[in-house]
């Protein structure tokens, strides 16, 4: 099976600072994969190199042809005031420039299957601003996955939730990567994640 992405001894930088060293690993369909390392060893860095976002200095990014990437950012640099639903949120990760009253029942019935799937099908019309934390993170997957993506990003997913929401949050990403979409997320809580986390990358 071909990896939909490979680094080869990538390297990344902010101006003059390297901050990613000589990275080199490959993300098969399926893998569930957890990025470790204390803050500003590059974990973050790591992620925008996959999505492309960021450039390496030096080394090589390899990725399938057509490969579809989602990501879930870390939920502290989000805006929540922003005036939509949940469902309006959603539908906007897979067609931007539409608003929920101009959707194809098709496109409501894709945000719809995906709300469900992850148990909050229930708050499609609720404001994201009145969202618990563990909510928050569930919307934002709903966003990552209804764009069907092979390659599922994540940053920093579990910070500030108790602890059944993170369970319950891994739990689901375990599912999504036996469904053969691989799953790469960065932590800095070790002992919280490692028993859920099959593969590890130390930066």
């Amino acid at each position: 099976m071909s990896p939909l992405v490979r680094l080869e001894s990538v390297a990344a930088a902010y101006d003059d600072t390297v901050v990613l060293h000589d990275v080199s690993h490959s993300i098969e369909p399926g893998d569930f994969t957890g990025i470790v390392g204390p803050s500003g060893s590059g974990k973050t860095t790591m992620l925008r190199v996959l999505l492309g976002s960021m450039t390496p200095v030096s080394g090589s990014v390899v990725r399938a042809p057509g490969l579809r990437v989602g990501y879930v950012p870390q939920l502290e640099t989000v805006s929540w005031g922003f005036p939509v639903t949940v469902a309006e949120c959603v539908l906007m990760a897979r067609k931007p420039a539409h608003v929920w009253p101009w959707s194809t029942p098709a496109e409501r019935a894709d945000v719809r299957a995906v709300l469900e799937r992850l148990g909050i099908d229930d708050l499609a019309g609720r404001h994201i601003r009145e969202l618990s934390g563990g909510q928050q993170q569930r919307m934002f997957l709903a966003r990552a996955l209804v764009r069907r993506p092979q390659l599922l990003l994540l940053d920093e997913p579990t910070p500030g939730v108790d602890v059944q929401t993170r369970h319950e949050v891994l739990h689901l990403l375990e599912d999504l990567s036996r469904d053969g979409i691989a799953v790469l997320l960065t932590t800095h809580d070790l002992n919280g994640m490692a028993a859920h986390l099959p593969q590890l990358v130390a930066l």
